[in-house]
């Protein structure tokens, strides 16, 4: 099945948008969907409302495909603050996993 757009009401989705968005969208997994692109282009001032409803969503999601499309600047930022970035499908900036180190010339300095 082909990928299904959930859009989220616009200008700032609110705490009591939450509950619909979430039945529609275990509505659409349970129809088959495979993935969801949460359409976001309505979001022009996004707040915590905003926040907690895209949390929500990916806890409905669980563990099937959720991305959001379309995040303003604003969105993209507070989704970064609260550590949901990878709903917009980009890698978040990390450390380096554990036991990997780095190469050593023969002239740097001892830390």
């Amino acid at each position: 099945m082909e990928i299904q757009r959930l859009v989220l009401p616009g200008p700032a989705p609110t705490v009591h948008d939450a509950a619909r968005l979430c039945a529609c969208l275990a509505r659409l997994y349970e129809n088959g969907a495979r993935a969801v692109e949460c359409d976001a282009r309505a979001v022009i001032a996004p707040g915590l409302g905003a926040v907690e409803v895209l949390a929500r969503l990916r806890l409905t999601a669980g563990g099937r495909r959720l991305r959001v499309t379309g995040a303003a600047p604003a969105l993209r930022a507070l989704l970064g603050l609260v550590g949901l970035v990878e709903l917009l499908g980009e890698a978040e900036q990390r450390e380096p996993p554990g036991g990997v180190q780095e190469g050593v010339e023969p002239d740097d300095l001892t830390v």
